[in-house]
């Protein structure tokens, strides 16, 4: 194995620890949004303290059913 196939080999191992890292951060922030909204709080709020579109959000985390 040459120098370029180490530099390759290691780029795919740090870009799978990349992802493996995204999408932990992904699901712990789609369940605070979750939570945020059983909380009472909106998507717009939520939407300006992520820097994500409303609509994401709102996507994201739906308002929580009520109990008729």
């Amino acid at each position: 194995m040459d120098d370029l196939d180490t530099r390759i080999e290691a780029a795919a191992k740090k870009r799978a620890r990349a992802e493996k890292a995204f999408d932990a951060a992904d699901a712990e922030l789609r369940a605070l949004l979750v939570e945020g909204r059983a909380a009472g709080k909106g998507p717009s709020h939520m939407a300006k303290l992520t820097g994500f579109t409303r609509e994401w959000v709102a996507k994201i985390a739906p308002a929580p059913k009520r109990a008729a």
